[in-house]
């Protein structure tokens, strides 16, 4: 979800008005989702990267996560959302944990759209904590190294009980994945969209995925191959 803080010079204020307005687009992106039938959508919402930001952005980003939780848990429970939250939560202040596992919790038994928030999270943290349990278990013996295999590794990793990613989405311009769920879209279709994040929405999501649907998706095989079956 990038732009905010672009989106906000654009309009003459300060970087976290950006980041208020792209909560709203948090919004309209998971009631669209929501409606076209969407399994489950993941957004990149505060990297292991971004601590390095200016203390006060990372301060006024807590405070309106902690907003963000209190606010939108009783609509999301309403509309049949299953929150979650992946990554490092442990280095949150303990308030903002307490804060997401009770949000967490009160939509633990809604069956729709599987919202994912990454939260302190890298692709990087998340092989090298997978492989971290990998070695645990073989250290108990529970493990032997000829079983080790990507199956094994992938139930290790955030997300493991989700289907693999169709379709990555980066907004704001920049072309590249920025340590997002890097073992996950090993075969995702990629769509860089223009648009800073505070002004994506319905008609920018569903353009993304008209994208994301006339393309041809081979996993290695022909064009042929798919085309014959």
């Amino acid at each position: 979800m990038d732009g905010n803080g672009r989106w906000a010079k654009q309009q003459g204020k300060a970087r976290h008005h950006g980041h208020k307005a792209g909560a709203e687009s948090v919004r309209r992106v998971v009631q669209a989702c929501g409606e076209l039938g969407v399994e489950a959508l993941t957004l990149f919402a505060f990297s292991s990267e971004n601590w390095k930001r200016p203390k006060l952005e990372v301060e006024l980003l807590m405070e309106l996560f902690m907003t963000a939780l209190s606010r939108e848990v009783k609509s999301l429970k309403k509309n049949n959302v299953k929150l979650r939250v992946i990554g490092e939560l442990s280095a949150f202040p303990q308030r903002l944990q307490d804060k997401i596992q009770k949000s967490i919790d009160e939509t633990t038994e809604c069956t729709g759209l599987h919202l994912n928030i990454a939260a302190n999270y890298g692709g990087r943290w998340d092989v090298a904590n997978a492989a971290k349990q990998i070695a645990r278990q073989v250290q108990l013996g529970e493990l032997s190294l000829d079983q080790i295999d990507e199956n094994q590794l992938n139930a290790f990793t955030q997300l493991s009980d989700l289907p693999e990613v169709d379709l990555f989405i980066r907004t704001g311009g920049e072309v590249r994945v920025s340590n997002f769920l890097l073992w996950q879209i090993a075969y995702s279709e990629m769509v860089f969209s223009d648009v800073l994040w505070p002004e994506f929405g319905e008609e920018a999501l569903k353009d993304a995925i008209d994208q994301f649907s006339k393309r041809q998706r081979r996993f290695g095989k022909t064009g042929e191959q798919i085309e014959e079956g």
